[in-house]
C-alpha cells in the first residue's frame, strides 16, 4: 500500500499495522495468541472490564528496570573516571506515592517542583534528605517547609531567594544545602516550550551573575554551597547540548573553587524517548558513558577535581512504562484534497494528554482488542473535547477496519498525561493501574461526577 498524501513525511506505512514497535512499548507489553495487548500478563480487555476507560496502565517492572538501569550506568561510569553520580528522578513527569516508592528503592533521589509533589514524596515516607526543590518562584511557606523537614537540596533559582532560604534556615536552625541554577544560554535542540535555557526565559540566573550569587550564599552561615545546576530542556536526543553546557559551567565551577568547596555538578535531565516508531534516543549507557567524558574532560582541562554529578530523569523512567487505554466511539472518514484521513474519536483526549495540543507532540497507536488483516488506512486519533485541536495521535496508520467499541492503546504517556491533566469539559482524570506479574491495582484512583460536584459550592452538600 503506497502512503496517503496527507500523511507527515516521516511516517511510513507499517508493514503489519497489528504490530508494537519494542522502541515505543513498555518491556512487558505484547500480543496473546488471540491478539490481545497485554501488559504485564493483564489483558487490555481485563483492564477496560475492571476499571474502565480512559486508563492509564503502568508497566510496574519496566519502570523500576528504567531506573535501575540509568542509576546503574551513571554509577559504573562515573566511577571509572574517578567520581560518582547522584540520580534524582523528576517527579513533575509523574508522581504517586507508589512510584515515589519504586524509585527510591531502585535507588534514586526525588527532584520535586512544588509544595504538592514534595508532599506527595513525604507521604510515600521518602527520606526528605533525597529530596531536590526546584521552582522558579518558591512561596515562603514551601521553602519553610522544605527547610523545616529537611530536604535535602534547595535549588535557588534568583538572586532574592538566596535571602528566602537563608531566613528560613536561620528559624530552624539548620544549614540548607542549595544548588545554584544557571541559564547557559545552551538551545536545546527541541520544542521551544521544552527548551528551558534560553536567554530570554523565567528559570535561574545568568552565568555572569553567578559568582556574586555564589558570594551571597556563602556568606550565609545557614547555607551550604553544594554546587552549580543546569538544565537544557526536555526530550532531547543528543548530547551536544548538554556538552557545551557543561563546557561553560566547568569554567565558572573552576571559578568558584577558588572561594571553596563546590563538590556537586547537576546537569539536569530530558533525555528523549520513544514516542513514534522513527524516533530515535541515546541509548542511556551511551548517554552515561558521554557524562562522564564530557564532565572528565573537562576537570582535566582545567585542572581541578572530577566533580559528583547530579541528573534528574524524568521522562526515560516512566514515560515509556506507561500505556493509555482508550474506547472507539465515532469515525469519520474526511476527504482532503481528494485523499481520505479517518478521524478515530475515542472516550478521552486533551483532557488527559495534553501534549498534542499544546506542542504538536507526536504519539503512535495501536488496537489493543484484537488484531486485523485489513489493509492500514492513515488515521487521525480525536478526542471527544469541545476544541478542534483536540488531537491525541496526528497521524498514525490503522486498520482500516476500525470500529466503535474497539481498544485504542497510546503507548508512551506515562510523562506529563496524568500529570498535566486536567477536568475540561468536566470530565474527571482517569484512574492509574499499575500491572506486575498478571495483578493490576489501581495507584490513584479516578475522579468521579461526584468528586467533581463535591467542589461546587452551589450544590447541596
Amino acid at each position: 500500500m503506497s502512503t496517503n498524501p496527507l500523511a507527515p513525511s516521516w511516517l511510513a506505512v507499517p508493514e503489519d499495522a497489528n504490530a508494537l514497535p519494542a522502541a515505543v512499548w513498555s518491556l512487558n507489553a505484547h500480543r496473546t495468541a488471540s491478539g490481545e495487548l497485554e501488559i504485564a500478563g493483564v489483558s487490555a480487555t481485563a483492564v477496560a472490564a475492571e476499571f474502565g476507560t480512559p486508563v492509564y496502565v503502568v508497566d510496574e517492572a519496566d519502570a523500576r528496570a528504567r531506573a535501575r538501569r540509568i542509576r546503574e550506568s551513571f554509577d559504573r561510569e562515573f566511577a571509572r573516571v574517578g567520581s560518582a553520580a547522584k540520580v534524582y528522578y523528576a517527579g513533575k513527569a509523574f508522581l504517586s506515592t507508589e512510584v515515589a516508592r519504586w524509585v527510591t528503592q531502585e535507588g534514586l533521589n526525588i527532584d520535586v517542583a512544588s509544595g504538592g509533589e514534595m508532599a506527595v514524596a513525604l507521604a510515600a515516607g521518602v527520606d526528605p534528605a533525597r529530596l531536590g526543590l526546584h521552582g522558579n518562584n518558591k512561596s515562603l511557606a514551601e521553602l519553610d517547609r522544605a527547610v523545616s523537614v529537611g530536604v535535602g537540596a534547595i535549588v535557588i533559582d534568583s538572586v532574592v531567594e538566596i535571602e528566602r532560604v537563608a531566613a528560613a534556615a536561620e528559624r530552624h536552625g539548620r544549614v540548607q544545602p542549595v544548588r545554584l541554577r544557571i541559564n547557559s544560554g545552551v538551545h536545546a535542540s527541541t520544542h521551544e516550550y521544552l527548551a528551558t535555557a534560553r536567554e530570554d526565559q523565567k528559570f535561574g540566573i545568568p552565568l555572569a551573575d553567578a559568582p556574586a550569587a555564589v558570594a551571597r550564599i556563602r556568606a550565609h552561615e545557614s547555607l551550604g554551597f553544594l554546587g552549580l545546576h543546569s538544565h537544557i530542556g526536555s526530550q532531547i536526543f543528543e548530547s551536544d547540548g548538554f556538552a557545551e553546557a557543561a563546557r561553560r559551567l566547568f569554567a565558572l565551577h573552576a571559578e568558584l573553587l577558588e572561594g571553596g568547596d563546590v563538590p556537586e555538578l547537576n546537569l539536569g535531565g530530558g533525555f528523549g524517548i520513544a514516542y513514534t516508531s522513527v524516533d530515535d534516543p541515546l541509548d542511556i549507557d551511551e548517554i552515561a558513558r558521554r557524562f562522564a567524558d564530557i564532565v572528565a574532560g573537562g576537570a582535566a582541562e582545567l585542572g581541578i577535581p572530577v566533580p559528583v554529578v547530579a541528573i534528574e530523569p524524568g521522562r526515560s523512567v516512566i514515560g515509556p512504562s506507561t500505556t493509555t487505554l482508550y474506547t472507539v466511539g465515532t469515525i469519520k472518514d474526511v476527504e482532503v484534497d481528494g485523499h481520505i484521513r479517518k478521524y478515530v474519536s475515542v472516550d478521552g483526549g486533551m483532557s488527559d494528554n495534553i501534549r498534542p495540543s499544546l506542542y504538536g507532540a507526536n504519539y503512535s497507536a495501536r488496537i489493543a482488542s484484537r488484531v486485523s488483516d485489513a489493509p492500514a488506512a492513515l488515521v487521525r486519533v480525536a478526542g471527544k473535547h469541545c476544541e478542534s485541536g483536540d488531537i491525541l495521535v496526528h497521524a498514525d496508520y490503522l486498520p482500516a477496519d476500525v470500529e466503535a467499541g474497539d481498544l485504542l492503546a497510546i503507548p508512551a504517556t506515562g510523562a506529563y498525561g496524568w500529570a498535566m491533566a486536567s477536568n475540561y469539559n468536566y470530565l474527571g482524570r482517569p484512574p492509574v493501574v499499575a500491572v506486575r506479574d498478571g495483578v493490576a491495582r489501581v495507584i490513584v484512583r479516578g475522579e468521579t461526577e461526584s468528586d467533581l460536584l463535591s467542589r461546587d459550592m452551589g450544590v447541596a452538600q
